[in-house]
């Protein structure tokens, strides 16, 4: 017995057809959309990790005051945050240095006080205070001497283009310019911007 086809057996079957026609279209047009979604997340998570990388490793610089020198502002363990790009440090900012300070080639991070500039000439008065171009300095938030170390150091020393002389806070015993002599501009890694304390227990 032979099947017969009829008109609305041929409609019926072009409707369902142009159903699955369109329902392919539309998955397809999803995974399209899908894997457009995923390219952008790829793209904007690796402009978010190059703006951190540019950020971190070339303008902004995060490390830890390594010693108790820049007491009673800064403790050993304080974040500091300093800015890379600043290799010409003013008068009186905080700067964050690499230096060989035993001669044994290894180059110690270390974090003191810019207070001489190129051109400038340092001294250290009788009563064991800097002498900047002739002028002592006036440092009320300094509580203690500032001795000469002159077994290191001979003044007055004239500070040289690229070089910066630099003090820590805590002068009695802190390692500074006194010891180990001028900063070189490329010794420098940045000024400090800002410090994040640490919480003593």
């Amino acid at each position: 017995m032979s099947e017969e086809i009829t008109a609305n057996d041929m409609i019926t079957d072009s409707e369902e057809q142009a159903d699955e026609v369109n329902r392919l279209n539309e998955k397809f047009k999803k995974e399209e959309r899908k894997l457009k979604n995923y390219h952008l997340f790829l793209i904007y998570l690796a402009a978010f990790l190059l703006v951190i990388w540019v950020l971190f490793f070339l303008i902004i610089g995060i490390t830890h005051v390594p010693n108790g020198d820049m007491s009673p502002r800064m403790d050993a363990g304080d974040l500091v945050i300093f800015y890379r790009l600043d290799k010409t440090p003013q008068f009186g900012e905080v700067i964050v240095f690499e230096k060989d300070i035993d001669g044994s080639g290894k180059k110690q991070m270390l974090v003191a006080r810019v207070i001489a500039v190129p051109g400038d000439t340092v001294a250290i008065s009788a009563g064991n205070r800097p002498v900047i171009n002739g002028n002592t300095l006036i440092e009320p938030d300094i509580f203690r001497e500032t001795p000469k170390r002159e077994d290191r150091i001979t003044y007055p020393l004239h500070i040289s283009t690229d070089e910066y002389f630099v003090l820590v806070d805590s002068r009695e015993e802190g390692v500074d310019s006194r010891y180990f002599g001028t900063v070189k501009k490329d010794e420098i890694l940045g000024t400090i911007i800002t410090l994040l304390r640490r919480h003593k227990l």
